[in-house]
């Protein structure tokens, strides 16, 4: 049985860690100037999480732009306010965007960075809503990751086939997307917008010796999901934490190869 939709994957104590341990900050920029961002703009930015993205692009739309972030963790709004809350022209709201909201034609430019990754049954209705509160003319514009997590070579045959059958286990049960990224097209394309563009690159590109933020960053998803999920190892030799184990040695072995597509893609919204 599916778990409720709002609970999000990767809910745990270290996830605001995580998210900014992860973000490139010059990475970011390079995606917002190709969404065309600019100054004066007024940008919503979906799924904020702890507000570090939100204020790079509050940077970007300066001087005279605004921004808002939305989330649905009150504790990451909440760290977002405190520790961002202070600029001028940035400001930040808990809100479920699986629900309307009340700006209607309100934002020149919508960043969507990493959420319908999270909700595969309810993509379509989150990117409505999120439409409705586009100007006429204004973009909107979708950032995720395709066929995620599953690109590692050599991964031994049993650990293989783990991962494959766990990221089954995880959109059947959390409503989870590892494909995400190849629907954003279509997504436009079924509300009529115009002048649509897709970019491809990777997001993740790991050989050779590991960084620590992606030893950490991937590690800590690792742990999260099979933790949520420790059934799901009991044939696996040494169950969850044998699973845990073997991942962490393969990923610090120099020999590993391992990237993940990062898909863009923006559209204009008709009058």
């Amino acid at each position: 049985m599916r778990e409720p939709q709002h609970r999000y994957l990767m809910e745990n104590p270290d996830e605001t860690l995580r998210l900014e341990t992860k973000t490139n900050a010059n990475a970011v920029r390079l995606q917002a100037s190709w969404c065309g961002l600019k100054p004066g703009m007024r940008v919503l930015d979906a799924a904020c999480g702890p507000g570090n993205i939100t204020a790079i692009l509050h940077e970007m739309v300066q001087p005279g732009g605004e921004i808002m972030g939305l989330d649905a963790s009150e504790e990451r709004t909440q760290y977002a306010t405190k520790r961002y809350g202070n600029l001028s022209g940035i400001r930040f709201r808990v809100h479920d965007l699986m629900k309307p909201l009340e700006e209607k034609e309100y934002f020149d430019l919508i960043w969507v960075r990493f959420l319908l990754e999270y909700f595969k049954v309810e993509s379509p209705d989150i990117v409505r809503n999120l439409s409705a509160c586009l100007k006429p003319g204004g973009s909107l514009c979708f950032l995720d990751l395709d066929n995620n997590s599953l690109n590692h070579f050599e991964l031994p045959v049993q650990l293989e086939d783990v991962f494959k059958r766990l990221m089954r286990l995880l959109e059947q049960k959390h409503d989870f997307d590892p494909y995400a990224g190849r629907k954003l097209y279509s997504y436009l394309y079924d509300l009529g917008y115009k002048d649509i563009e897709v970019d491809v690159s990777a997001h993740h590109l790991i050989y050779g010796d590991i960084n620590e933020p992606d030893m950490f960053n991937w590690m800590k998803k690792v742990e999260v999901v099979s933790t949520k999920n420790k059934q799901f190892f009991n044939e696996y030799p040494g169950g969850q934490v044998g699973f845990v184990e073997d991942f962490k040695r393969f990923f610090r072995d120099p020999r590993r190869f391992s990237y993940t597509p990062l898909i863009l893609c923006k559209g204009t919204k008709p009058a």
